[in-house]
């Protein structure tokens, strides 16, 4: 990814963000614990390293962003656009995303243990091998998303779309989803589901 400019070491902690716009900027080892983002725009970013903690971000986009070995733990996503975004080596505890725009984000064998999507969507979206152990992502688009070998265990799915998961490939052991998911899954596990 071609980079114009870069950030480095900087402590961000607290700050607050409003409408800024920021395009291929390399974030390298960034503190942003507990910023406040409103509005902002990120595209073809880079953030390495980055600390994301308890940081809120409402109605912000950051489009087509590589982020490598960052941390989000307790952070906050409402109405955001991430569309096209990466994640590589990165840790969510208690991660939080509410409504917005995530499809084609890669969070391949991404340890989402605990988190929260709410209304989210996440057309083909690749969520190859994550860990969505006690997770909750509800009423949430994920047609086309890649799942296999996701460990769904107790996660709650309720009114999410799972048309394209297929069974045989994740772990769903415990996992809450209502009576129309329950006969779409009996379906693809090939039972005869009648009246």
């Amino acid at each position: 990814m071609m980079i114009d400019r870069a950030i480095r070491s900087a402590d961000w902690d607290s700050a607050e963000l409003s409408g800024e716009s920021y395009q291929r900027v390399l974030f390298q080892e960034v503190d942003m614990t507990e910023l406040v983002d409103s509005g902002s725009s990120f595209e073809q970013c880079v953030f390495r390293n980055v600390r994301f903690n308890v940081s809120t971000h409402e109605d912000a986009r950051f489009v087509g962003c590589e982020f490598s070995r960052c941390s989000f733990f307790d952070a906050t996503f409402s109405g955001c656009k991430l569309t096209g975004s990466t994640f590589e080596g990165c840790t969510y505890g208690l991660l939080k995303v509410e409504g917005g725009d995530w499809s084609y984000v890669a969070l391949p064998g991404a340890d989402l243990r605990g988190s929260s999507f709410d209304g989210v969507r996440l057309l083909e979206a690749d969520l190859t091998g994550v860990r969505l152990e006690g997770a909750k992502v509800r009423r949430s688009d994920l047609s086309g998303a890649s799942l296999r070998g996701a460990d769904l265990t107790r996660c709650d799915l309720r009114g999410s779309d799972l048309s394209g998961l297929d069974p045989h490939t994740v772990t769903l052991k415990g996992a809450i989803i209502d009576p129309f998911q329950a006969t779409m899954i009996a379906a693809a596990l090939g039972l005869d589901v009648r009246g």
